[in-house]
């Protein structure tokens, strides 16, 4: 089975409004076929990411650790099998899927697939939370990030109709979303 007909396949299962990415203003993202590891994140877990964007993320981790700011990643590449199956657990749980769309791209639309979207905490914050927006942490990576070519992707009131992330970052090279 192509990709294309796996999202297809695991949009219907979801319940994935058609014209979901149209009114979302988001494209199709590639998976990554330039994977290294990228280390382990605050769970244990070994983490994968496109190489440049792990060669980017430790210099920037150093740089922040220069200034007396301590970053962790949370979660690196992600595929399409597997956004679908954190979807399909939120649905579980009794979440809409309006409820999960506005936190979670679709499969097929996921910065995550790029290799080069990272989710980072900083000790004493939970992970994949807005307070991460209150820490030093996340102050360093809005003055700093961008010498390092990581963008917050999902800012306050973003067109995408996605809650706030000040813990995504993107390493963009390139423009995903246009």
């Amino acid at each position: 089975m192509n990709e294309t007909s796996l999202i297809n396949e695991w949009f219907q299962k979801l319940g994935i409004p058609e014209g979901y990415a149209r009114s979302r203003a988001l494209k199709p993202v590639d998976l990554c076929d330039q994977l290294v590891s990228v280390g382990y994140d605050v769970f244990g877990r070994e983490q994968r990411a496109h190489s440049e964007t792990v060669s980017a993320w430790q210099a920037m981790q150093i740089a922040a650790e220069k200034d007396g700011i301590e970053l962790a990643l949370v979660s690196a590449f992600r595929d399409v099998e597997y956004q679908a199956q954190l979807i399909e657990r939120k649905l579980q749980q009794g979440q809409t899927i309006e409820q999960i769309l506005s936190v979670s791209a679709a499969p097929g639309y996921s910065e995550h697939h790029s290799g080069r979207a990272l989710d980072l905490t900083t000790p004493d914050t939970r992970p994949l939370e807005p307070e991460f927006g209150d820490t030093e942490a996340y102050q360093w990576l809005v003055s700093h990030a961008g010498q390092f070519d990581f963008v917050e992707s999902f800012g306050r009131n973003n067109q995408h109709g996605l809650i706030w992330e000040p813990w995504h970052w993107c390493h963009q090279r390139f423009l995903i979303w246009a």
